[in-house]
């Protein structure tokens, strides 16, 4: 005899399609970060007169906007719930987006006084500034506006996308939804180098910043159509739904009144920082974030600084594509927690612990990188590579922890909360990269055999080596074992 839970018919896949929309948002996502990062040396510091330092502002400017937005983001999308969470999210970061594009005529009009030309006469007017200094001033902050319009937006994507898989997807099904999602970023970095540059090199910088933005207006269309809860999506028939929601919440057991006063229960941001589960994911977020963020905003720099590699070149273009082709190799990451719990018989949480631990180890090949490039320009690149993958395998297991722990309700709150202490590490290691390099450069500083930039360099990389096993520990010294929590 057939039964609710034992439904016999067979199950539709259309938590898979949700997943497909998260890895083009998340995509996209990483496209428009990438813009700066790939045209800033070659393309508009030329024309804005900009250093290192300059660059460094921005991006940490950049990275602390997106960690305060992700403690908003996170309680946003919670009220917004997860459609209309989403929506607003990449409408807002489209548009920041775009306004990069317009920072070079905005620029002209302040220190040239010339407001109605077009991309082409704002570089001309530019130029014929002669205080430099006052160039690259105006410039700098008219593109952190920018960053703030796009931080602002952006921080939704992860909260909105944990949220969807979440709501799609049981607990031991999550970190490979994740890591599938996830890869977006490593397929946006994938595309970002053979298309931005090439954008730039015909049409100009500006246009490299609208075409790629547009991307999430496209996006915005799409979902409108595609997102429904599982429980209320025609394409999701009964054996799905008692699939995703196999796992038991803090709610199962109860009537119907009592679940609906607990659901509508308010979390306050207190109530979250109560918890060591929430310092755990926020401290491992905090040592990790700015690892990624540091080979996603200084790669192309490095390799140009270092070994005279230009993102236009053909050598560059290529470097940073097998850079992130090796990436995908994360994907992995979802796959080895959910082998420990089927083959293994452990928790969510302990699988995912046990695999973090050893995604954790691979990023002390960052030592070798700097030594290693005196042989080939190769070796760095394949090592950045390797340590990526890394990440994003850590990435995709360390948000799922807090699906693991926390009601579906806490979950974009939490996401949040550690969103922003990644932020905040970001901040940290960006701006402090852009003042190490400019001081080595300037006085050439020695250390450890490098000798100007590449001392600095060594340095960064190997901060970025030993944080994951810094954060696995305290995580694990906080969370020793499985403990979710029931009272929120």
């Amino acid at each position: 005899m057939n039964t609710p839970n034992q439904p016999t018919q067979k199950m539709t896949n259309y938590r898979w399609t949700i997943c497909a929309m998260l890895f083009f948002a998340t995509t996209i996502n990483y496209l428009d970060r990438q813009v700066l990062s790939l045209t800033w040396k070659d393309f508009i510091a030329p024309e804005f007169h900009w250093t290192n330092n300059d660059y460094g502002n921005i991006t940490a400017l950049f990275s602390i906007f997106y960690a305060l937005s992700m403690l908003f983001a996170g309680r946003f999308v919670d009220w917004m719930d997860t459609k209309k969470g989403f929506l607003w999210a990449i409408g807002i970061w489209s548009v920041g987006a775009c306004l990069h594009a317009f920072c070079g005529i905005a620029t002209s009009g302040i220190t040239a006084g010339e407001w109605f030309v077009g991309f082409e006469g704002a570089r001309e007017a530019i130029a014929m500034v002669s205080d430099g200094a006052m160039v690259a001033s105006v410039s700098v902050t008219l593109f952190i506006f920018a960053r703030l319009v796009l931080a602002i937006g952006e921080a939704g994507n992860f909260p909105a996308a944990i949220k969807a898989t979440a709501e799609y997807f049981p607990k031991k099904d999550r970190a490979l939804s994740t890591s599938i999602f996830n890869a977006g970023a490593t397929v946006g970095a994938l595309a970002a180098p053979i298309s931005i540059p090439f954008i730039a090199a015909h049409w100009g910088w500006e246009m490299s910043f609208i075409i790629i933005g547009a991307l999430g207006f496209v996006w915005m269309g799409f979902w409108v159509f595609i997102y429904k809860k599982p429980e209320k999506h025609p394409k999701v028939n009964a054996a799905e739904l008692a699939y995703i929601q196999q796992d038991l919440d803090g709610s199962e057991g109860m009537d119907e009144a009592t679940k609906k006063a607990h659901d509508g229960r308010k979390i306050s941001f207190l109530d979250c920082f109560k918890y060591k589960q929430t310092w755990a994911f926020a401290f491992g977020k905090f040592m990790t974030d700015g690892v990624w963020w540091f080979f996603l905003f200084w790669t192309p720099a490095y390799l140009s600084s270092v070994y005279g590699i230009k993102s236009s070149d053909p050598e560059g273009q290529l470097a940073i594509f097998v850079l992130y082709l090796i990436t995908l190799l994360s994907i992995i990451g979802g796959w080895l927690p959910t082998y420990f719990v089927d083959k293994k018989g452990m928790n969510p949480y302990a699988g995912r612990m046990k695999a973090m631990l050893i995604f954790a180890f691979f990023p002390l090949l960052a030592l070798f990188a700097q030594p290693l490039g005196s042989v080939s320009y190769w070796l760095p690149v394949i090592i950045i590579g390797i340590a990526g993958a890394a990440h994003q395998a850590w990435s995709a297991n360390i948000f799922s922890t807090v699906g693991d722990m926390f009601p579906k309700k806490a979950i974009a709150t939490i996401t949040g909360i550690g969103g922003m202490a990644g932020g905040v590490g970001s901040f940290l290691i960006n701006k402090g990269s852009g003042v190490l390099f400019d001081h080595a450069g300037e006085t050439q500083m020695v250390f450890m055999g490098f000798k100007g930039e590449e001392a600095g360099y060594f340095i960064i990389f190997s901060i970025c080596a030993v944080a994951y096993l810094i954060g696995w520990a305290v995580m694990k010294t906080l969370v020793p074992k499985y403990s979710p929590i029931t009272d929120l």
